[in-house]
């Protein structure tokens, strides 16, 4: 079996509150997709529903479960091309909203993922902070791990994916202006890092006032660039992946003089501070105001 595959990431736009348009939109992009060999095509955060709610009320209507319609709608749109997708979406479960995205196939869903950390950012301003760990999940030979857009500011998210085998990281995103250092520098490094695939997969159009600003990318275990959407237009990036090179975490650069493990030599031990509990306290979404004295346990 061939150890390169070929994945892709649509920077679509998203309509807001439109569920039906936009599903009618990702099956467009996978029906063209299949046709040209891709085994996985993600889509944005909140690629079904739209992005920037201004109550749990209001998003409510556009909230489904997982299993539920609108992953039913995903399956089925999966199904028709035979390839498999990652879309974000908002999910329902009791009174309760969860940013999430899905992973599905053509014989059914495969994982979902709840969004973790919360900016004080449309949705996220109303939905509940994910509640299950980080996963690695098979489409066919590939190892896919999912989180949503404010989690790559954190390290730990990837890292923990990395040390659970994936060889690609997906990360769906509403980038809107001001991240401009994240769309340019995030995926590099998070590839670079763990020696992996890393896929950021942003939206563009506009919502409420926000403009997103696009600027996908996938990026190789080594950090360098292999597709990209640059700009603010709609655009499908395709890259093919090596599964070997993912997997192959000893880099030997010159022979008994150069050689490291970004896996292996991790000293986690020596890591205890980054589990430690913080007291929010003023450093609460909730408050205008920060003491740094207050974010970390006294030594």
């Amino acid at each position: 079996m061939s150890s390169l595959v070929n994945v892709a990431g649509a920077q679509i736009d998203v309509a807001w509150g439109d569920p039906k348009a936009n599903l009618a939109r990702i099956q467009g992009v996978m029906e063209k997709n299949s046709r040209e060999g891709v085994l996985l095509t993600v889509f944005p955060e909140c690629a079904v529903s739209g992005y920037c709610f201004d109550s749990l009320e209001e998003a409510r209507p556009f909230a489904s479960p997982i299993p539920g319609p609108a992953t039913d709608e995903l399956v089925a749109i999966a199904r028709k091309s035979g390839s498999y997708l990652v879309a974000g979406m908002l999910e329902s479960d009791g009174d309760r909203i969860f940013n999430a995205a899905v992973l599905v196939g053509p014989n059914g869903l495969i994982g979902s993922y709840r969004k973790i950390h919360l900016p004080y950012l449309g949705i996220d301003r109303f939905a509940t902070p994910g509640d299950r760990p980080f996963r690695v999940f098979e489409v066919g030979p590939l190892r896919v791990g999912m989180h949503i857009c404010y989690d790559g500011s954190f390290p730990e998210s990837a890292r923990v994916m990395a040390v659970q085998g994936a060889d690609l990281i997906v990360l769906p995103t509403n980038w809107p202006p001001k991240s401009e250092c994240a769309a340019a520098h995030l995926a590099n490094i998070r590839a670079h890092e763990n020696n992996i695939y890393y896929m950021c997969v942003n939206r563009v159009g506009e919502e409420r006032g926000f403009a997103f600003i696009g600027g996908s990318k996938i990026c190789d275990p080594s950090g360098e660039t292999i597709a990209e959407a640059p700009g603010t237009q709609e655009q499908i990036m395709v890259a093919t992946i090596d599964l070997e090179r993912a997997r192959r975490k000893r880099l030997i650069r010159v022979p008994g003089l150069h050689e490291i493990n970004r896996i292996a030599d991790r000293r986690p031990e020596m890591y205890q501070p980054l589990v430690e509990p913080i007291d929010a306290g003023p450093n609460s979404r909730e408050s205008a105001t920060a003491d740094p004295s207050t974010m970390y346990p006294k030594p």
